[in-house]
């Protein structure tokens, strides 16, 4: 009995096809949650594949409604061993985005894992089936190796990530004392490189607002009425411009982050953004002066306008157009005063001479960052490097949002997030894949990992 054969046993279930297999299976079953007659294939999914899974390492599992009528189910799952072991919560998503099936490339489909390569590509294989499929037979392979796991395991596994998680704090809020635990550890996200083994331990918050303006009188014709009537559309884009510059920057003050920590700057100043083969090149002069492009995506806000509309595009008429409005999102870090983003943007626009646009928040997640000095990071940056011979690359918080704040919030827990796919996956795009050298060594490290939690020498409990 011993690490080394525990990772030696995890080798071989990738080698031997038999993870190739399991995800295979998981990935055919289209598990859109977006989609309204998805409800059978998302419960099928945590019955036949996550609960089975987990009952063969001697869990007990229960699946649950959503505390939020109509909204995709939960499973709970434990496996207590003794109270004087640590006591970890584990978390994964099964749905998925829209397959968008017509739009992939080279007859390859959204519900077959295609392998090419060192590239698997199918629907949801990066998120994030490929990362919990790889966690739990970590799990598996420290059970068959110890006969035990060492430690206590709980898990929340929820279907409605891609939804906005609904309910997910509700059912951590309710059972606040059954997911009681020492940390998380969880998967999710990007490495920040692939071939850098990586931690994050929190994520940006995102906070969604629509802008409309109305010309009162309708639309008109823009021969007769432009010059005199304001057009929304224009108006629209010169607000937009008052929000963000032409560089990215942006301009509203009060939804600017405090300055970045200098434990925050010391882990990722000096990353590299962009550097892996198939990044889009970085744009020049874009984003905050002053900064590197590791300090703009890890530990600084952005301001993006994902969409805007006035008239009809396809069909031009010469009309002054009836309305305009844009969605923006803000990806902001801790210590933004993002509570109060509707009344700094109401207000910087009325200064900015634009008091008719109505400014209507539509979604929002708050930040979470744990402390890169917490005694559980050591712990996993030391595992990971045993069992990879590689530095970690650690971020204080991912550049994109998580569910995180339920974990770190709610239920009070240090959080830590080891990631198993890497920035040029095309998650939530056609063609979505994962690199098959990223999660070989993401099951030996995960095995890793959950072996040395069962090993005399871990973080005293919180």
């Amino acid at each position: 009995m011993s690490r080394k054969s525990a990772l030696s046993l995890a080798r071989s279930h990738f080698e031997s096809g038999d993870f190739l297999a399991t995800l295979s299976r998981r990935v055919a079953l289209a598990t859109e949650s977006q989609r309204p007659d998805a409800s059978p294939l998302l419960h099928r999914y945590l019955s036949e594949e996550i609960e089975q899974s987990l009952v063969k390492i001697g869990f007990v599992c229960e699946i649950m409604e959503n505390p939020v009528a109509g909204m995709p189910p939960f499973l709970i799952g434990e496996r207590i061993e003794s109270q004087d072991r640590p006591t970890v919560l584990l978390y994964g998503h099964g749905d998925v985005i829209d397959g968008m099936a017509s739009n992939w490339t080279n007859e390859r489909t959204p519900w077959e894992v295609r392998v090419e390569g060192e590239r698997w590509y199918g629907r949801g294989i990066a998120d994030n089936k490929a990362q919990h499929s790889i966690n739990l037979a970590a799990l598996a392979a420290v059970f068959a190796e110890r006969g035990e796991l060492g430690f206590n395991a709980k898990i929340i596994f929820e279907m409605g990530e891609e939804v906005g998680s609904p309910g997910l704090n509700a059912m951590c809020e309710s059972l606040r004392e059954r997911l009681r635990a020492d940390l998380l550890i969880a998967s999710d996200g990007p490495r920040q490189r692939a071939l850098s083994p990586t931690i994050f331990l929190g994520s940006r918050g995102a906070l969604h607002f629509r802008l409309h303006v109305t010309n009162p009188a309708g639309a008109r014709h823009s021969g007769n009425w432009g010059g005199v009537l304001a057009n929304p559309a224009t108006v629209l884009a010169n607000a937009l411009a008052s929000l963000v510059d032409g560089q990215g920057r942006i301009r509203i003050n009060g939804l600017l982050p405090p300055p970045i920590p200098p434990h925050v700057r010391e882990r990722v100043a000096y990353l590299e953004v962009g550097a892996d083969e198939g990044d889009p090149p970085l744009s020049s002069h874009w984003g905050e002066p002053g900064l590197t492009p590791a300090e703009r995506v890890f530990a600084w806000n952005t301001l993006e306008v994902l969409a805007m509309n006035a008239g009809n595009i396809a069909n031009p008429v010469s009309a002054i157009p009836r309305a305009a409005e844009a969605v923006c999102q803000l990806r902001f870090v801790v210590g933004t005063d993002w509570l109060r983003a509707k009344e700094l943007i109401t207000a910087h626009l009325a200064r900015e001479g634009f008091d008719n646009i109505e400014v209507t928040i539509e979604a929002s997640g708050a930040a979470t960052r744990l402390d890169p000095n917490d005694p559980w990071v050591a712990f996993a940056e030391r595992s990971i490097e045993a069992s990879t011979g590689k530095n970690v690359t650690l971020l204080p918080n991912l550049g994109g949002t998580i569910p995180n704040e339920c974990f770190a919030n709610t239920l009070d827990l240090a959080t830590i997030w080891i990631p198993h796919s890497y920035p040029g996956c095309r998650q939530h795009a056609p063609d979505e894949h994962v690199l098959a050298p990223v999660m070989r060594e993401a099951l030996q490290l995960m095995t890793g990992v959950f072996w040395d939690l069962g090993e005399p020498d871990v973080p005293a409990r919180r």
